[in-house]
């Protein structure tokens, strides 16, 4: 079975990315910065919110207005009030306290 795309159009056409090499989607007020597990980086005039829709919700989780995160590329959780993620890259990125238990429930597997 091949491995599960995601069609983004960009400003020189339209790219097919693997979802596995999505780290992360950043909003960026009317765009998104999605950062792959390459290096690489790519601004689109897209949402987080298009991404959200698109995206598997078992494997990606909103952090806050501001993240969509794969689950698979947090080493750690930091508990507080609303918390905070460690990325692989040591990257720290804050959860909302609003979606906090949403986020422990995707991350542990509790949530389809």
């Amino acid at each position: 079975m091949p491995a599960p795309v995601l069609i983004v159009p960009a400003c020189n056409g339209t790219q097919w990315i693997p979802v596995a090499s999505i780290i992360r989607v950043e909003a960026r007020s009317n765009y998104s910065k999605l950062y792959f597990s390459s290096g690489n980086c790519l601004v689109v005039a897209k949402v987080l919110r298009w991404f959200e829709q698109r995206l598997p919700a078992a494997q990606f989780i909103r952090l806050h207005r501001t993240h969509l995160v794969n689950k698979d590329f947090i080493s750690r959780y930091v508990n507080g009030t609303g918390g905070r993620i460690v990325l692989q890259d040591g990257l720290q990125l804050d959860v909302s306290k609003r979606r906090k238990q949403q986020f422990l429930k995707n991350w542990y597997g509790l949530a389809a």
